[in-house]
């Protein structure tokens, strides 16, 4: 099963206290199929109740107005920030976000709207499959050796000496980086989805400049540049 066919992944949302969320997937490049498990869950959106428009999931409604506070009818990067929490409660961070943000905002209007809302909805859902198929121990987060068996389902076998930057790279402890709340070992929630979707979209686009395919590239400074500044 190659990563590379597979298409991406998503995250999760949480609100106040609580868990749910969503997954996508289609041209957003959801992840593969992966059975929920027991153990602690990636976390997601705490429910609401309120009355949708016509034609609109009720569920899905909720889950929109619980994230829009303001009542704007659109979700910020802040408010959706707000929503996102993991597993063991810590919030997402805010790289993760704004990767979720751009990839969802299709009219690049800066929010996400209701029908944007949706695609994100699902987008989380199908993560968090993938995220219980491999947190085999349901630690609530993915060690190395969990990592190094997702990537290589995916179709990426890196070395070891990449493994380790992946690592120190998405790792809260191994990273040095403070969160609030309890912070596992091991690679939490939005981190994951976070590597997989990047180091997906960094393998293509050296695939891109690897045009006979033989693992080598030579490309001048202009090129590098518009590589590394199109990524997320």
């Amino acid at each position: 099963m190659s990563y590379g066919q597979q298409q991406g992944y998503g995250g999760g949302y949480g609100g106040a206290q609580g868990g749910g969320g969503y997954g996508g997937g289609g041209g957003y490049g959801g992840p593969p199929g992966y059975g929920a498990g027991g153990g602690p869950g990636p976390g997601g959106f705490a429910p609401v109740n309120s009355g949708p428009p016509p034609g609109a999931d009720p569920q899905l409604w909720s889950w929109f107005t619980a994230v829009d506070t303001d009542r704007s009818g659109h979700i910020s990067v802040h408010e959706l920030q707000k929503a996102l929490i993991n597993g063991d409660w810590t919030p997402f961070d805010l790289d993760t976000v704004k990767l979720l943000m751009t990839t969802f905002d299709t009219d690049r209007s800066g929010t996400i709207g209701f029908n944007e809302f949706a695609g994100l909805w699902k987008y989380i859902k199908d993560w968090q499959n993938v995220y219980r198929h491999f947190d085999r121990d349901r630690s609530g987060s993915i060690d190395t050796n969990e990592l190094h068996d997702a990537l290589r389902q995916f179709g990426y076998n890196l070395s070891p000496q990449l493994l380790q930057l992946v690592e120190r790279k998405y790792d809260v402890l191994k990273g040095g980086v403070s969160m609030p709340g309890a912070a596992p070992a091991g690679i939490t929630f939005d981190r994951f989805v976070r590597a997989c979707v990047v180091i997906k979209q960094v393998t293509e686009s050296f695939q891109r400049l690897d045009t006979d395919r033989d693992g080598w590239v030579q490309i001048n400074y202009e090129q590098f540049m518009q590589t590394v500044l199109s990524l997320p």
